[in-house]
């Protein structure tokens, strides 16, 4: 099912919880262009994302509620009229949560809990898209990776996250709130928290390519993984919202160019023009909860909503380094190096 006319979105009331971060926000973008109803909702925490600029261009046309997910009354008020939610909110720092886990748990399972008891109680007609991700796997028994994989995380991020998807996956099947999970591998592109690197490698790859520092690498940069461009994670997002073939389920959302850690990097200083790579030696505290290579199978997703990724690497990160070269100053303040 496409959805590129706009023609399911126009009009329709739409929610995106973590709606100021980096996917949420790109998702926001796409929405208000179909003419959708947007409704975004984000704590703002500090070093979580939230960034007020995401909304650069479109901050008069839609609504933002500054607003934590765990709390009950809140979420009830907010999802009655809403149709169709995007839940991104998440604590996505995997070394965070090994040293604080129960914030993330409290993010990563009773939020979820907490928006769709909302729903339940108060709109049980919304349909809920859950962004999930390929840490719930844990170290890969065979590549590609296909959901038909064991979920085995090595983190407690991995924990939470895959009991935050199954909390989405029993409220489908039990009390009939839709839902599905899509889950992600690397996500990149403008608009992605570049301030700090606890939040996956790609991004801080790009901020270190733009100011022309060293690229560490972990080992000998041999691992493989799969990188999919935002703009083709919205659509995937977009195509699960508009179809009931995904509900009750989870889909695979990859990228089709596996590359090793050592070649993306070159990939990045070539895009970049400057830059350099280094290869150190793995932290011990990053070496425990390592998967080694991963990439994906989304064949499953591709056959039941028609989705295919558009955008190559190398497109994708001339575009992301374009992006911020433009906006650096709102991404990474003065103080910071």
């Amino acid at each position: 099912m496409s959805v590129e006319n706009g023609d399911f979105y126009r009009g329709r009331r739409v929610m995106i919880t973590g709606g100021l971060g980096f996917i949420g926000s790109n998702l926001a973008h796409r929405l208000v262009a179909l003419g959708a109803d947007v409704l975004l909702v984000d704590s703002l925490i500090p070093d979580y994302g939230g960034n007020l600029f995401n909304l650069h261009g479109i901050e008069d046309r839609l609504k933002v509620n500054v607003a934590d997910v765990r709390q009950q009354s809140t979420m009830n008020y907010l999802v009655r009229d809403r149709e169709i939610i995007f839940n991104l909110a998440g604590q996505v720092s995997h070394i965070d949560s090994i040293r604080d886990p129960f914030t993330d748990m409290e993010i990563n399972c009773r939020s979820q809990l907490t928006i769709l008891e909302a729903c339940r109680h108060n709109n049980p007609r919304a349909k809920v898209v859950f962004a999930g991700t390929r840490q719930v796997y844990g170290k890969p028994d065979y590549l590609p990776v296909d959901e038909r994989h064991l979920v085995r995380p090595t983190d407690v991020n991995g924990i939470n996250k895959v009991a935050g998807e199954y909390y989405h996956l029993v409220y489908n099947n039990v009390y009939g709130v839709r839902g599905c999970s899509l889950r992600l591998t690397n996500v990149f592109g403008p608009r992605q928290l570049i301030r700090h690197n606890r939040q996956g490698f790609i991004g801080w790859f790009i901020r270190l390519a733009i100011e022309g520092r060293t690229i560490q690498i972990f080992g000998d940069g041999s691992q493989i993984r799969d990188f999919v461009f935002v703009d083709d994670a919205s659509e995937a997002f977009l195509k699960a919202g508009a179809s009931d073939a995904c509900n009750g389920d989870v889909f695979n959302v990859g990228g089709d160019e596996p590359i090793s850690h050592r070649d993306l990097a070159h990939l990045l200083i070539d895009v970049a023009g400057s830059g350099s790579v280094e290869f150190v030696d793995w932290p011990p505290e990053k070496k425990a909860i390592d998967i080694g290579s991963f990439y994906s199978d989304s064949q499953k997703f591709r056959s039941a909503v028609g989705w295919q990724p558009r955008v190559g690497l190398r497109e994708g990160l001339e575009r992301t380094v374009a992006y911020y070269r433009d906006h650096f100053s709102h991404y990474v303040s003065a103080t910071e190096n």
